[in-house]
C-alpha cells in the first residue's frame, strides 16, 4: 500500500447549466470498497452522458461517486480487501460509474483491464466507454455477425469511430452517416464502406439503394427522433434496432407495422445503469477478443484533441459542437 494523500484536484459541477459550470475544486481521496481499486489517474475520456449529467440529467447511480467522468487510465494506488486479480501499481484502465475527472478516481476491479500491448496511457483512457458500449449492443444485444451489414450512427463520434471498426474487424459490412464530407472520408478511411452525409442525402433512401433494396441487419442509433421511423425503413427482414441515445429526443410517430411484417427486434441499453456482472463479462470478451485487435494495429484509437484537467468546460463545448473526430480527452496529469 503506498501512502496516498488527503486531498486531490477534481471537477466540480457548481450547479447545473452549460459547460462553464465546470471548475477546478479540491476534495478529499475516496476509499476502495471491498472489490474496488483505486486509480491514481493519468488521462480520462469525456463522453456525451458527461455533459448530459453536467446539465442536470443521467445521474449516477446510487452509490458512485457524484463527479462527472466514465473512463480513466492510470495506476492501481490502492485495492480493496476481496481484489485479487490487481497489484499496487499495476497499469490499468477503467470503466468507472463516475469519478473520472479527479486525480484518484473508485472503479469496481471487475470492470478494470490492462491497456492492449503498446498502447499508451492516453490511448488505454480513450477505450473504455466505448469499448463496453459498442461490444454489447453491436456484438451481444445487436448478434452483428460476419457476412451482415450494419448501419451506424454518428460515425465520427468516439461510438461511431469504434463501432465501425470492431463491426469491419468482425467481418461485416459498414454504412455510416456523419455530418459533412470531411467527416465521410475520414470513415471510409477508418474502413465504412458507405459513408452517407446525412445534410446533403437522407440515409433511408441511400441504405436501400446501397443493399439493393434489402436492408442493413442492424442499426445503431444515437439520435433518436425522426430517425427512428427511419432506422426501421432501413432493416432488413429479422433486422435489429439498438438504440443506445436520444440525441434528438425519445418522442417519435412511427408506422410499428414493419415490426410484425419484417419480424424486427428492437432494444437498447444504457451503460452505466447495467447489472455491474454484466460489465464483468464484457471486460473479459473485450480483451479475449477486442484487445488483441489493438495490439495488432487492426484497430486503432480515434483521439481529436486532449485538454487539461481544468480545462474540462472547453472539452465539454467542443463535445457539444460536434466538430470533433473521435475522443475528446482530459490530461488529469496525476
Amino acid at each position: 500500500m503506498t501512502t496516498l494523500p488527503a486531498a486531490m484536484r477534481y471537477i466540480d459541477i457548481r450547479e447545473p447549466g452549460p459547460p462553464d459550470v465546470l471548475a477546478i475544486a479540491e476534495g478529499p481521496v475516496p476509499q476502495p470498497g471491498p472489490s474496488d481499486v483505486l486509480i491514481r489517474v493519468r488521462y480520462a475520456g469525456v463522453n456525451r452522458p458527461d455533459c448530459i449529467q453536467r446539465s442536470g440529467g443521467y445521474p449516477p447511480p446510487p452509490g458512485a461517486s457524484p463527479i462527472i467522468g466514465l473512463e480513466v487510465a492510470g495506476t492501481v494506488a490502492a485495492i480493496g480487501a476481496n481484489v485479487t486479480a490487481w497489484r499496487v501499481g499495476d497499469e490499468v484502465c477503467a470503466l468507472t460509474p463516475g469519478g473520472g475527472y479527479a486525480e484518484y478516481c473508485v472503479a469496481p476491479a471487475g470492470h478494470c483491464l490492462p491497456p492492449p500491448d503498446g498502447l499508451s496511457p492516453l490511448d488505454a483512457a480513450s477505450l473504455p466507454e466505448n469499448a463496453f458500449t459498442v461490444w454489447h449492443n453491436v456484438f451481444e444485444r445487436g448478434r452483428l455477425v460476419a457476412g451482415e451489414t450494419a448501419l451506424i450512427h454518428g460515425g465520427t463520434s468516439g461510438i461511431g469511430t469504434t463501432a465501425i471498426q470492431y463491426a469491419k474487424a468482425f467481418g461485416a459490412a459498414v454504412i455510416t452517416t456523419v455530418g459533412s464530407d470531411e467527416k465521410a472520408a475520414f470513415c471510409r478511411g477508418l474502413g465504412a464502406d458507405h459513408a452517407i452525409n446525412y445534410r446533403a442525402a437522407d440515409f433511408a433512401a441511400e441504405v436501400p439503394a446501397i443493399t439493393g433494396k434489402r436492408g442493413v441487419e442492424l442499426v445503431l442509433d444515437m439520435v433518436g427522433g425522426d430517425y427512428i421511423a427511419k432506422n426501421l425503413r432501413c432493416l432488413a427482414l429479422e433486422g435489429r434496432l439498438v438504440i443506445i441515445a436520444f440525441l434528438h429526443g425519445s418522442r417519435a410517430e412511427v408506422d410499428w407495422m414493419p415490426i410484425m411484417l419484417k419480424r424486427l427486434t428492437v432494444t437498447g441499453s444504457t451503460m452505466r445503469a447495467s447489472p455491474a456482472e454484466r460489465k464483468v463479462g464484457i471486460a473479459s470478451a473485450l480483451r479475449e477478443r477486442v484487445w488483441p485487435l489493438y495490439a495488432s494495429g487492426r484497430v486503432k484509437p480515434v483521439i481529436h484533441r486532449v485538454f487539461p484537467l481544468a480545462d474540462a468546460a472547453a472539452a465539454h463545448a467542443l463535445m457539444e459542437s460536434s466538430r470533433h473526430i473521435g475522443k475528446i480527452m482530459l490530461d488529469v496529469g496525476a
